[in-house]
């Protein structure tokens, strides 16, 4: 049950973890040997789709026997949690080959996640993210950060344990702060040099050790904008897999509406008025866009622009 009245894409996983019962080989043995036991698959981070009946998107959720047969060693596999009283596992693809083409022949087809997104039931696309930031995670892990070693899966997939020193290593989530600053009846946005031309979003940055999320906010606002930041509210956050970060969307009151980019993390900023925020999220504004619904910029400048 949502916790918050705001879902931000990503968010709202329905599963039941089941962290309780994870920590159980034996249960979880026989959850993926269990013929209605379901599994995702995941193929260099895209998650295999197919169409509905009506054509609408979803996941192809496949056999969790299949996936445990795809993967004997357990290193792939992932236990996604419980969908009422049903198991639902999550497999690792990797390599150059398609899947599809072999093993998974006729079960569907492996897209983009960050493309897909809005067409898939949130539910569907909160699994999918869960699976893939888990899956990240477990590629950069595959070794011991304390002696090197390589490290094993425990928990279902949610913990790696040292084969050497017995160290335990956890996921990893880092935070992000993103937020829209804004003075009066303006708000700013800033653009990288990288990004597509004319694509402005909201400013953001990862938190710092000892840092609390106002005090990131006011930090990366000083520093990406010279802002200063007067007032600090929060508005939703969102989880995003790319490769593990929770942002944190902030709407932040500031001093004054002057502001310069550092050409450092930003290579331009722009003042909207809110009707010109309203236009911009409608596509309306000649030359200049915004990130898609998707992202949880879109939706503080939605937010933000709604107010006035």
């Amino acid at each position: 049950m949502p916790l918050h009245l705001f879902l931000n894409t990503f968010a709202g996983n329905p599963l039941d973890r089941a962290s309780d019962r994870r920590i159980e080989p034996e249960w979880l043995a026989q959850q993926l040997a269990s013929d209605d036991a379901l599994a995702v698959a995941l193929w260099n981070g895209r998650p295999l789709v197919e169409n509905k009946a009506d054509g609408e998107l979803q996941l192809a959720y496949l056999p969790a026997k299949l996936a445990g047969e795809l993967d004997p060693t357990g290193e792939r596999l992932l236990f996604l949690g419980l969908w009422k009283e049903t198991a639902v596992f999550a497999i690792d693809l990797e390599g150059l080959a398609d899947p599809t083409a072999s093993a998974l022949s006729g079960l569907g087809r492996f897209e983009d996640l960050r493309l897909i997104a809005l067409d898939l039931p949130p539910t569907d696309a909160a699994i999918a993210s869960t699976a893939k930031g888990m899956f990240e995670w477990r590629r950069r892990h595959r070794r011991c950060a304390v002696c090197g070693e390589p490290s094993r899966p425990a928990d279902g997939g949610w913990k790696r344990v040292c084969e050497a020193c017995e160290a335990e290593h956890f996921p990893r989530t880092d935070p992000v702060v993103i937020m829209l600053p804004h003075h009066g009846d303006r708000c700013m946005l800033g653009r990288q040099e990288s990004w597509p031309k004319g694509m402005f979003s909201a400013l953001a940055g990862f938190l710092e050790p000892g840092e609390a999320i106002e005090e990131a906010c006011a930090r990366e606002l000083a520093e990406e904008a010279g802002l200063r930041a007067l007032n600090v509210r929060y508005h939703s956050s969102q989880p995003w897999p790319y490769p593990s970060s929770l942002m944190i969307g902030l709407i932040a009151e500031v001093e004054d509406d002057e502001g310069r980019p550092d050409q450092t993390e930003l290579s331009e900023v722009r003042w909207f008025t809110r009707a010109e925020a309203r236009a911009l999220l409608a596509g309306e504004l000649d030359g200049v866009f915004c990130p898609p619904r998707s992202a949880i910029a879109h939706q503080l400048i939605k937010a933000w622009a709604g107010e006035g």
